[in-house]
């Protein structure tokens, strides 16, 4: 169990990370907020300590991978990088814009410390096995974590990958599924239901569980338990909600992709504690 003041630790990296995704996404106007914030916590338990990453060295072979397999969220990765290090956070101001090193979905050619370039919904769970039975095969120790959404659990492929990492038994895999309930365009229960999702893991033959996805210490002891769960592959369901600790995009309607307004912006800032400056940049 984490200790007290770790817990207060990782909380504040969460609201450090929900800052600079606000403000680089404030540059724009526009932007992917709410899938960015709902996986915020995961972001903040896993660069802030479960992670065996060097932020001097961000291709080191002892790394631990990270597949953003829901890639339009990547703002909120790149915030949590740029806090950890692997790269200076003014570049967060550069957020999709022209000639930038932060596009809007992950690219690993372009980014310091992303492991795998994602955006085509799916795919990630395919490369995420991928690299883990590679790693296995090469007897490396590495772990490889994967973070898919729920919307994004309704793609074929995500469940091809489910049948073949439960029949591998990849015991250096940890899958997170987002589960914000929405998708781009509404709810997924109304879209295209998905229904027990822990269940349905568990059907494929993996170790899972479900624990609220903005609990960083339930996050964390979730971790533990799935590395302890040796032979198996392991998923963690995140019941969370989208846009999490954004006051104009939590209780939106549709916050997949928004545009919104600096005065927002600034609203938002200040709800989370933030109560320095910053200036909407050029638009891409």
């Amino acid at each position: 169990m984490l200790a007290e003041q770790e817990v207060a630790r990782l909380k504040d990296f969460a609201r450090e990370i929900r800052i600079e995704t606000l403000k680089a996404l404030g540059h724009l106007g526009f932007g992917h907020v709410g899938g960015a914030m709902s996986v915020v916590e995961v972001l903040a338990v896993l660069y802030g300590g479960v992670m065996r990453v060097d932020p001097k060295h961000p291709n080191m072979e002892e790394r631990d991978w990270l597949v953003l397999s829901k890639g339009h969220a990547g703002p909120a990765l790149y915030a949590t990088l740029a806090l950890r290090g692997f790269f200076p956070k003014d570049m967060l101001c550069t957020l999709n814009q022209g000639g930038t090193n932060l596009p809007s979905h992950c690219d690993r050619n372009l980014t310091p410390g992303v492991d795998m370039t994602t955006g085509s919904l799916g795919q990630g769970m395919s490369t995420g096995l991928g690299v883990a039975l590679g790693l296995r095969m090469s007897g490396k120790d590495n772990y490889v974590y994967v973070i898919l959404g729920d919307g994004e659990c309704q793609e074929g492929q995500v469940w091809e990958g489910a049948l073949y990492g439960g029949n591998a038994c990849l015991d250096n895999l940890i899958v997170f599924v987002d589960e914000n309930k929405e998708q781009l365009d509404g709810y997924t229960k109304d879209i295209n239901s998905l229904g027990d999702l822990k269940e349905k893991w568990e059907s494929f033959g993996w170790h899972a569980q479900l624990v609220d996805g903005h609990d960083v210490a339930a996050i964390y002891e979730a971790i533990r338990q799935a590395k302890a769960a040796k032979g198996r592959s392991s998923v963690i369901i995140l019941d969370t909600i989208k846009g999490k600790g954004c006051s104009f995009a939590e209780e939106a309607k549709l916050n997949h992709h928004m545009r919104f307004t600096p005065a927002e912006v600034t609203e938002a800032l200040k709800a989370l504690g933030y109560d320095g400056s910053w200036e909407r940049g050029e638009r891409a």
